[in-house]
């Protein structure tokens, strides 16, 4: 039952946001290196590399466990950028951006699991 995890839009779209995560915190204060800066970048990595790890196991149920953990991580992610939002170091703007990105994804996410079920 192994997918091509690379093909997933999904996968794709969650190494969008990593990528995002990592260009955002670049102007982060340098004291965040290891707090906020450290949490968003593991929680942003998470989400594609959970995608991948399920797309890679052996059932539909497997698969359905790490797209789960990988929403969750989405959902801890989007979290952080409002924390960041409200201490000043990313704009109202580029949070609502990430924010609604990530919806989209978190969105993608509850798809897929669903078709798995079927």
């Amino acid at each position: 039952m192994k997918h091509r995890f690379r093909e997933l839009k999904v996968w794709q779209k969650a190494m969008e946001i990593a990528r995002l995560t990592y260009t955002s915190c670049a102007g982060f204060p340098d004291d965040e290196r290891f707090g906020l800066i450290s949490q968003m970048r593991r929680a942003a990595v998470s989400i594609p590399s959970n995608v991948a790890e399920g797309a890679g196991r052996d059932s539909a149920k497997e698969f359905q466990h790490f797209l789960s953990v990988s929403n969750g991580s989405s959902y801890e992610l989007e979290t952080q950028f409002l924390l960041a939002e409200s201490f000043g170091y990313i704009s109202a703007a580029a949070t609502e951006e990430i924010c609604s990105r990530l919806g989209e994804l978190q969105r993608m996410i509850y798809g897929l699991r669903k078709s798995l079920n079927d």
